[in-house]
């Protein structure tokens, strides 16, 4: 199977300007989630505005300085410290309203996520301090994963954006068992999905995993069998997604920025029914010893 290049973008195959990334509603072909990645050299910086959505700014490596203002000309600055990369620990993150104007200043240097959202609501720029970060330690056995719920319904407030990180020790399957958010019901809720990856290189070099997306019904077509490295995204506007695999000898990273339309701002996933059993098995299984990673 060859990935569609519609929900693959390879590394750069998103890039725009002084993103490495660069996914909005128009690229996507959706409504509400976005996602940049921004490389800054020593000393320099990036200025944009919100608009009519929310972004959180999420360090991936090194640190800098958020300076938000916002329509009225009131100022907040935020010093984050981040982390050397994903693989070595939690980092402290910015949340930036809509209607405010953001500069990111990195003194030396470092690589940046912008998750964002299309939103209604204008809440206070705040400061997500890495100690409060909940880090949860999800499934059992080889489907053992770490998930840093940063950006998660439950932890941090929003409008409408959704983000997490989740971590996969090399040879670990996550995103397991297959689960989608496609439909707005009662235990669901629709949700437009953005895969941002990260692989730890190993002693041969650079990494690689997989992404699987498959259509969740009639009229989905959402089909996806890709060869992921670090740079890559995909898109998941519907459809069951999962696994998520880490190839032997190489830990995997995933960045998920979520929003959709419901105004009752959740993470209602369904499983795949034909999987849905494999969740059964977990309870007689040990963790993982390798995690938590940090």
């Amino acid at each position: 199977m060859v990935a569609d290049k519609r929900f693959h973008l390879p590394a750069g195959a998103a890039a725009r300007g002084e993103h490495a990334v660069h996914v909005d509603p128009d690229t996507a072909g959706w409504e509400f989630s976005s996602l940049r990645v921004l490389k800054l050299a020593a000393g320099a910086e990036h200025e944009f505005r919100t608009g009519d959505g929310e972004w959180i700014v999420l360090p991936l490596a090194g640190g800098c300085t958020v300076r938000c203002e916002d329509g009225d000309g009131e100022v907040v600055v935020f010093e984050l410290a981040g982390r050397e990369s994903v693989f070595r620990g939690v980092t402290d993150f910015a949340y930036a309203p809509r209607d405010a104007r953001v500069r990111i200043r990195s003194a030396a240097g470092g690589r940046f996520a912008l998750t964002g959202a299309k939103c209604a609501r204008r809440l206070p720029a705040r400061y997500g301090a890495a100690s409060e970060v909940p880090v949860e330690l999800r499934g059992a056995g080889q489907a053992s994963r770490q998930v840093n719920n940063f950006g998660a319904a439950h932890v941090f407030e929003a409008d409408r954006l959704i983000a997490v990180e989740v971590l996969t020790p090399a040879g670990n399957w996550s995103s397991f068992p297959p689960h989608k958010h496609d439909t707005e019901r009662d235990g669901e809720s629709r949700l437009e999905e953005i895969y941002y990856f990260e692989i730890d290189a190993g002693s041969g070099g650079e990494g690689i995993g997989y992404q699987r997306v498959y259509p969740s019904g009639p009229g989905r077509d959402t089909d996806v069998l890709a060869e992921v490295r670090s740079g890559d995204v995909v898109l998941i506007p519907d459809g069951w997604h999962g696994p998520s695999m880490a190839v032997p000898g190489y830990d995997m990273y995933y960045l998920n920025v979520m929003a959709g339309p419901s105004p009752n701002r959740a993470w209602l996933i369904c499983d795949d029914p034909a999987h849905s059993w494999v969740r059964e098995t977990w309870w007689n299984q040990p963790l993982d010893p390798r995690l938590p990673f940090y």
